[in-house]
């Protein structure tokens, strides 16, 4: 029998998530890992009256394009992935990966010029309505150090698919967002304080977005994209930045006009400067992140859910997004989570808006 959060998980992406409408094209992007949840979203897609399209492949293609890919296919987008993003309406991605360490053994320059090579069409596919999502797998519940069966109610509760009404839950969250932005964007300085960090940038005329489940499943953040060149200051992480099956742990940013004019790391440094190197745009913030989701309190190496625990930031080098009024371009975007839960604050124009993860005046 199908566990029945599968059946929530799937009613969630297909009807608010993603919001299918009859004749809508619709593509579905995973692995044969998550061919429960897939099931059962191509039921509600079809309830829907939409045209799902499955694209369910096996995790191993992955490595084997790193390993046996020529020139043309690292480089240059196919045509059809091209056709393919310009003819559907909507996507939604799961993630479910039996290996999340598959990769590690490539060097970063395969990486890099993948995403290079694939930005047009991730440049097509974001000006639609996506969705991405995470179907628990026992390599993430290894991540998490959590069983399958722990790991899964973990994934389910952030979800609030635990919950009576799932969406009515993200329905109140987003009330919430609503009382946090109203402060955020009378903002012109946003300083970050916390152990081996002094952080400032400017926010002014940047606007601040809402996050609840409609794109990144599950969320709780509220967003924004700093002004460029404003970033002034050093920044210490203290989660790992998990990426292409690598960790990249200890990293230390310091900023100078905007720029990150030093970075270290006390492991995968080289790969950590290999990424910042990656383009003019890749040493620029391109985020600014606050999460909202108390209902996630640990950190599973898994940047969908650990940008989102509660009395967090996170700052992401790189791409901006456009609907923040952020302008910085890069192939790269990169988040990285500075937690404020002991022992760090933000203030806004001076004024102190969080105290050790928690909202003050909320």
């Amino acid at each position: 029998m199908t566990d029945p959060r599968i059946e929530k998980f799937a009613k969630l992406l297909a009807h608010y998530s993603i919001a299918a409408k009859p004749r809508e094209t619709i593509g579905v992007e995973t692995t044969n890992e998550a061919q429960p949840l897939v099931e059962c979203l191509f039921d509600e897609l079809l309830k829907a009256g939409a045209f799902p399209v499955i694209r369910m492949v096996p995790s191993s293609l992955a490595e084997r394009l790193y390993r046996n890919g020529q020139a043309q296919h690292i480089d240059e987008t196919a045509p059809f992935e091209m056709t393919y993003a310009k003819n559907v309406d909507k996507t939604i991605r799961i993630m479910a990966s039996p290996n999340t360490r598959d990769l590690a053994a490539f060097p970063p320059a395969i990486a890099q010029r993948l995403a290079k090579s694939r930005k047009p069409v991730r440049n097509i596919l974001l000006k639609k309505p996506w969705s991405l999502t995470l179907f628990p797998t026992q390599a993430y519940a290894m991540d998490a150090d959590l069983s399958l069966g722990d790991f899964e109610d973990f994934v389910y509760s952030a979800n609030f698919l635990d919950r009576k009404d799932p969406v009515a839950e993200w329905e109140k969250l987003e009330k919430k967002h609503q009382k946090l932005i109203a402060r955020l964007q009378k903002a012109d300085k946003v300083r970050i304080v916390g152990p081996d960090t002094d952080l400032t940038m400017s926010v002014k005329k940047r606007k601040f977005i809402s996050s609840v489940a409609t794109h990144n499943v599950p969320s709780g953040e509220v967003f924004t994209g700093p002004v460029e060149n404003s970033a002034e200051g050093f920044i210490k992480y203290d989660f790992p930045v998990c990426n292409g099956g690598r960790e990249i742990d200890g990293i230390r940013l310091v900023f100078k006009a905007g720029k990150v004019v030093e970075a270290t790391a006390t492991k995968n440094q080289d790969y950590l400067l290999a990424m910042l190197d990656m383009d003019a745009g890749a040493r620029y913030l391109g985020e600014l992140g606050i999460g909202t989701n108390y209902g996630i309190q640990r950190f599973i190496k898994n940047i969908l859910f650990d940008e989102k625990i509660g009395g967090t930031i996170h700052l992401a080098v790189g791409e901006s997004y456009e609907e923040t009024g952020g302008k910085n371009k890069s192939s790269l975007h990169w988040d990285m989570i500075k937690d404020l839960r002991k022992g760090g604050a933000v203030y806004l124009d001076g004024e102190m808006f969080q105290k050790d993860g928690k909202f003050v005046g909320a």
